[in-house]
């Protein structure tokens, strides 16, 4: 029998978790000393290398002193707390990595609070620490704190601490005596964290989560808990509702490097593919064909948002993406649901609309990208918020959100926050900056980060993390400003975008096309106001002297995803195309918008 250390690795989002794996990959020798890899192997989306988020947790494994180390990486944000908790069932210990100047993050937190639940051995290992103005003793202290108010054993706090850069590829346990190679870390995993126990008896897996095959379908991943999977026996299926059914395993795969290796027979401790079954879901037990025995069933994150989903139905449809129809965007929606845990999909009564509840914005824009990147066109609404009815009261999820910021913007960013029921909890000095904690409903962090960012002039760091439902906190006031809204189809000219700019903020410029109801700017008052943004200039023959060639446009102002799903009012849609972000009123028509204003009003 090899001896399996099954490890997850813990991180705040950029702390270089991605980077230490990859050089543990190195370190292993698994590729050829001719391979030179340079980029990061293990974010392999495109999304994922853009943001520098783990979105899908990976496993990796690699061969140390003869014992096989296997990595889970985990995501570092909340929002993809269902992918979390999953993953560290399958782990015996954890690597908690944290930055030697920004110390524990509250993303990590939420992580680390988990493991601690589970009983998991942690191994610190403080990152970044050749930065300047870094501090690694007080990020260690900081770290035991944290860990002592999370409620960890005794057990857990006597962790072994390692210091080092994974960029330069070193780790020591003293952070001023640098060593050449990563070898401490692994020796400290071998040393710290516990093998995984073999429990001999009837076999049980859980499955924890999935990938997908065309050539196979859905492919079953988790860890065997007791017993042998042999490949070609017969099993059990335990599902959610206690029905149980018959299944045949046809393959088994192992994680070795990167890749996965077909096997005959895998045992318990050991982290593996199964395919074959059909029909299962996260959660399930496979188990032993006579005496079938489940285990206990993983909990997931309620959802906490919705947004609805619908067909592009504007006058620009069809012309940038290939999958348009209902059809397509329902499939593609279903098909998310079965990777996507923490995602629901409602049919509503309109058949080409659907709701999808998803556990904040962040998880709703990476669907809504990547489905873009994908070719999809399609429209959404604001996000919603979801309320609970509770012994007669409503109540409302609340946030823990996080801000540290330059010590002269901390005034403005609090006035933002306080404006939007939030209640200031926590505020010291951190380095230059100031940390600000709050608790706020999650209605008041839509289009909170846009406002943070203008007023902080870009210096804001804002994290935030779901806590629990609570009492409704009462209304908050939303955007401000009005729409500016084309009256007519076709592309603005400069000579009326450069007479309209005293009204407000343009988001097109000369040349672009729009058309009639598309929202094309924010209007400097309260009100929506309806422009013509197609007109040229009379002709004359008198040359009017000088004044002809001095339109100075201001640039249009960019919108991200995110910023543009956080920014549109209740009464309008993003259009999303794989080359536009577009927002536009519900009712393009402006005599509809007034005859559905008045019915509202």
């Amino acid at each position: 029998m090899q001896s399996i250390r099954n490890i997850a690795i813990i991180a705040h989002v950029d702390h270089g978790k991605t980077t230490l794996v990859d050089k543990i990959i190195h370190a292993s020798k698994i590729f050829d000393a001719h391979q030179q890899f340079d980029d990061l192997i293990l974010d392999n989306n495109d999304l994922e290398r853009e943001r520098g988020i783990t979105i899908v947790s990976k496993n990796v494994s690699v061969r140390y002193k003869d014992v096989k180390i296997n990595i889970i990486d985990t995501p570092g944000h909340a929002d993809f707390g269902g992918e979390v908790e999953r993953v560290l069932k399958m782990a015996d210990g954890v690597l908690l990595l944290v930055d030697a100047f920004e110390g524990p993050m509250p993303q990590t937190r939420f992580v680390l609070g988990k493991a601690i639940q589970l009983g998991l051995k942690p191994i610190v290992v403080v990152n970044k620490v050749d930065k300047e103005n870094c501090r690694p003793d007080e990020v260690h202290e900081m770290v035991f704190d944290l860990m002592f108010n999370l409620d960890a054993t005794e057990d857990q706090l006597d962790f072994v601490t390692l210091y080092g850069s994974s960029k330069h590829g070193w780790m020591s346990t003293d952070w001023q005596h640098p060593t050449d190679n990563i070898t401490p870390l692994l020796d400290a995993i071998i040393e710290v964290i516990p093998p995984a126990p073999s429990e001999e008896g009837t076999p049980q897996m859980q499955i924890t989560s999935l990938d997908y095959s065309s050539f196979v379908g859905r492919i079953a991943i988790g860890r065997v808990k007791r017993g042998t999977l042999q490949e070609g026996a017969n099993m059990s299926l335990c599902k959610r509702d206690g029905s149980i059914k018959k299944v045949k395993i046809k393959e088994l795969q192992v994680f070795e490097g990167l890749g996965r290796v077909k096997v005959e027979s895998v045992s318990a401790g050991e982290i593996c593919a199964v395919t074959g079954i059909e029909g299962f879901e996260i959660g399930d037990t496979l188990a032993d064909f006579e005496n079938p025995e489940p285990l206990e069933r993983i909990a997931i994150d309620e959802p906490t948002m919705n947004m609805l989903f619908t067909i592009n139905n504007s006058p620009f449809f069809g012309k940038e993406g290939k999958f348009v129809t209902s059809r397509h965007l329902r499939d593609r929606l279903y098909k998310e649901m079965e990777k996507n845990l923490a995602l629901r999909v409602d049919e509503t009564d309109k058949e080409d609309t659907f709701l999808v509840y998803g556990r904040g914005i962040l998880h709703l824009s990476v669907l809504i990208e990547t489905m873009r990147r994908e070719g999809y066109e399609l429209q959404v609404g604001q996000p919603q918020v979801i309320f609970k009815e509770e012994n007669g009261q409503k109540m409302e999820p609340m946030e823990h959100l996080v801000v540290d910021v330059p010590e002269e913007s901390a005034g403005k960013v609090i006035e933002l926050v306080t404006q939007r029921k939030g209640d200031l909890l926590i505020m010291e000095p951190k380095g230059d900056l100031q940390h600000l904690e709050f608790n706020i409903p999650s209605r008041g962090l839509i289009g909170l980060r846009n406002n943070v960012l203008t007023a902080t002039a870009g210096e804001a760091i804002m994290n935030h993390r779901f806590i629990a439902y609570e009492p409704f906190k009462g209304t908050i006031p939303g955007r401000i400003n009005g729409s500016l809204i084309a009256m007519e189809t076709g592309p603005g000219t400069a000579y009326s975008i450069d007479k309209l700019q005293d009204r407000g903020v343009f988001f097109v410029e000369p040349g672009e096309d729009v058309y009639m109801g598309m929202v094309i700017g924010e209007h400097s008052r309260q009100n929506d106001l309806t422009v013509n943004i197609q007109k040229g200039k009379q002709l004359t023959n008198m040359r009017a002297s000088g004044s002809d060639n001095n339109v100075k446009i201001v640039p249009k102002k960019q919108f991200s995803l995110e910023e543009a799903m956080e920014y549109i009012q209740k009464d309008e849609l993003l259009e999303i195309t794989p080359k536009s972000i577009r927002m536009r009123k519900i009712y393009l028509d402006e005599n509809e918008r007034k005859r559905y204003g008045n019915s509202q009003g």
